[in-house]
């Protein structure tokens, strides 16, 4: 795998980090949204995984 396609899952991964982080600091956190965010951060952390 290229170190583009690897920095651009890198900045993806980041991106749902901190849609988590601020879905979480609401007063009301959407739960379905969470989970649907934490999937795709966990599917870009197995492909990031078996790419290294």
């Amino acid at each position: 795998m290229d170190t583009s396609h690897v920095t651009a899952l890198q900045t993806k991964h980041a991106g749902l980090e901190r849609k988590i982080a601020e879905e979480m600091a609401r007063p009301f956190p959407n739960g379905g949204l969470v989970m649907e965010l934490k999937k795709r951060k966990l599917r870009i952390k197995e492909e990031l995984s078996l790419r290294h």
